[in-house]
């Protein structure tokens, strides 16, 4: 069969075809895995569309408020910046497997860069069994009525991880409307004490298969202590042996006292992502 000259947008009859290229790597595919469980391929309950390359589905790439190459060689990924480009960039980050990535930042880089800044190596991390160390019994969900408790610390780890504030641009209206949606689901994990929290973390794309784990924060003054790794190996454990799921998260190359930690919880690397911020 003949490849398709430039990416399709996918609709409802390719969704067995989509379901299978998320399939073959469910770990890297999760983020974009837990929105086509929910809503096909449909870009408005999606909130985003699905590109595909080749009459076999040979690429595949996720565009809406982050884009996210999955699959494919060259050709498909000049495909997806083609795309891409025909209009005004919309997406915060660009982010996913590292060897589809990285080519496609390099073709949109013309006109889209320079970008706030380039993450070309995260170690993609996973574990299927239960922690090898203990985890925190003190961290548990985050209740509804604790919301505003919770959130000074949600806003701290992503100015600490990101680079700047969530609220900036609508006195955080929308982040907090996320973090509610987040606590509401029972994805957000904490541990309080005297009332405040002092290690916080999400599960932020969940599909059938495999949780993300996001948002690992330890309160400054409680560094230290071990606090991240008992608290993290306590949400991977209800991901694998509360809902059945691989546990996975990235974190960057150079943050070699995380990456270690994650290692003492039983975390193993399985793939290489790259994030490039706008």
């Amino acid at each position: 069969m003949l490849k398709l000259a430039g990416a399709r947008l996918l609709e409802e009859r390719d969704l067995r075809a989509v379901r299978a290229a998320l399939d073959a790597d469910p770990v890297a595919a999760c983020m974009v895995a837990s929105r086509v469980e929910i809503a096909g391929c449909d870009p408005w309950r999606l909130g985003g569309e699905l590109w595909g390359f080749g009459g076999r589905l040979d690429g595949l790439c996720f565009s809406g408020a982050n884009l996210v190459p999955l699959a494919g060689d060259l050709p498909a990924i000049k495909a997806f910046a083609d795309r891409a480009l025909r209009r005004r960039r919309g997406c915060s980050s660009l982010v996913g497997p590292a060897e589809q990535v990285m080519p496609l930042w390099e073709e949109l880089t013309p006109e889209w860069g320079p970008a706030r800044e380039v993450r070309e190596d995260q170690p993609l991390m996973a574990m299927a069994g239960a922690p090898v160390i203990a985890p925190d019994p003190l961290v548990r969900p985050v209740r509804p009525d604790e919301l505003d408790r919770y959130l000074p610390a949600a806003v701290a780890m992503f100015i600490e991880e990101v680079g700047i504030d969530p609220r900036a641009d609508d006195g955080g209206v929308s982040y907090r409307a996320r973090v509610a949606e987040l606590v509401a689901s029972g994805r957000a994990f904490a541990r309080f004490e005297d009332g405040e929290v002092v290690f916080k973390a999400e599960i932020g794309a969940m599909s059938a298969r495999v949780g993300q784990i996001q948002g690992v924060w330890v309160h400054p003054d409680k560094r230290g202590r071990g606090l991240g790794t008992t608290g993290t190996a306590a949400v991977a454990d209800r991901l694998v042996r509360g809902l059945g799921r691989i546990a996975s998260l990235y974190v960057n190359a150079y943050n070699a006292p995380a990456r270690a930690a994650y290692q003492r919880i039983g975390f193993n690397q399985v793939g290489q992502f790259s994030t490039i911020l706008f």
